[in-house]
């Protein structure tokens, strides 16, 4: 140990050097820790915004749709399709709906939103109510729950549809559901698929929703879909929502490792601090290393000595590095998300960790070189050296 103290002694010495270099370490420290932590904070958010998408299947006409006001097409899903769906698809819930959008009027105030036709038996399988009941009729609706927000909706609210303002009852305000792949009824209405019909002139629908109950059969159900409906020429287009959010969750895990990379350019920077510090006390102590050699000091004694200096800047640099890294990770949320919601979640939380141990390992990989050369000094040399 009392090569650990010869460590301490000189670092007390210098401090004003060690300190400098205990700053970068801390800047570091700070930067890759905040910067693992925006990232991972980001892709926590968008995968609970990306709700109830990864077990859904989407089946749309192949040559495109749209309904509602602006004509509907002239190529969508029939009910036979629909029905040639449901035995591919097995005890797995099939639920068509109508696409659309168009002007809405709330006590004078005008806007749009979507506005979906769905069967109401169907809506309880997609959506969930936050208060209120599902629509029961063909003049009902749901809200959803940024468009119940915006008009300040509630259950027995009045709201005119189309030109005409066509007047429908709200009977339910839906949860908020976050962005989806399959429909986004945050800022929709939803209705009976007999008012779409009839206000609308619908006739075939405008997609198909999937949910498949078991994860691990959702290939075999999307191949069986395509086999039932696609064998000869291809009528609907299939897709798997789970592909979808796998590569997008995989594009911003990307991104989060490429912040917590620039964060390390920092991290580097204080290594060579760390390698400047120490060459200049090899450099400066080069007459005590001869004095401790030529008393029989080992090389691999000598070795540790400067390798413990230089775990110690790292250690005392990455701890304090370590504790800011709470407040650098709460800025960065609160400027970049305006949430800190994550902050605390282990998977954000082993950032810290992480700069840390590269804080430390940086420290002792760029005082080696400074450390070996002061182990192989000449004794004699060293003596002499002025």
């Amino acid at each position: 140990m009392i090569f650990f103290e010869f460590a301490r002694r000189n670092i007390r010495l210098h401090w004003l050097r060690s300190l400098l270099a205990v700053i970068g370490i801390i800047i570091g420290v700070v930067a890759i820790s905040s910067m693992g932590i925006l990232g991972n904070s980001l892709v926590l958010s968008i995968s609970e915004s990306l709700t109830d998408v990864g077990d859904t299947i989407v089946v749309t006409p192949h040559t495109g749709g749209g309904g509602g006001p602006t004509g509907t097409t002239s190529r969508g899903i029939t009910d036979r399709q629909v029905d040639e769906i449901k035995r591919a698809v097995g005890s797995n819930v099939v639920i068509p709906l109508y696409v659309g959008g168009d002007r809405i009027v709330v006590s004078g105030d005008v806007g749009a939103a979507s506005i979906y036709g769905m069967k109401p038996a169907d809506i309880p399988e997609l959506l969930d109510l936050e208060e209120g009941v599902y629509v029961r009729g063909s003049t009902t609706a749901m809200a959803g729950k940024m468009v119940a927000d915006e008009f300040d909706l509630v259950v027995g609210s009045r709201v005119g549809i189309g030109e005409d303002e066509q007047r429908l009852r709200i009977v339910g305000i839906l949860e908020e559901r976050g962005v989806g792949f399959d429909i986004n009824p945050d800022y929709a209405l939803v209705v009976s698929d007999d008012f779409f019909q009839d206000y609308y002139g619908a006739d075939d629908w405008d997609q198909v929703i999937v949910k498949v109950r078991d994860l691990d059969e959702i290939d075999a159900v999307k191949d069986a879909i395509e086999e039932q409906l696609n064998r000869r020429e291809q009528e609907v287009n299939v897709l798997d929502t789970r592909a979808i959010l796998e590569t997008l969750l995989d594009t911003f895990n990307r991104i989060s490792t490429f912040t917590v990379a620039i964060g390390g350019i920092s991290l580097i920077v204080a290594g060579v601090s760390i390698f400047n510090v120490m060459m200049m006390s090899v450099t400066e102590r080069t007459k005590e290393i001869g004095v401790i050699r030529s008393i029989g000091t080992m090389q691999s004694e000598v070795l540790r000595m400067f390798v413990y200096e230089a775990f110690i800047l790292g250690f005392i640099g990455s701890a304090i590095g370590g504790l800011f890294s709470f407040l650098g990770g709460y800025l960065a949320l609160i400027v970049m998300l305006g949430d800190t919601t994550y902050l605390f979640v282990p998977s954000s939380l082993v950032y810290i960790i992480y700069g840390m141990a590269f804080g430390i390992g940086t420290s002792i990989l760029s005082g080696f070189y400074p450390a070996w050369k002061a182990s192989h000094l000449n004794p004699i040399e060293a003596l002499r050296h002025e």
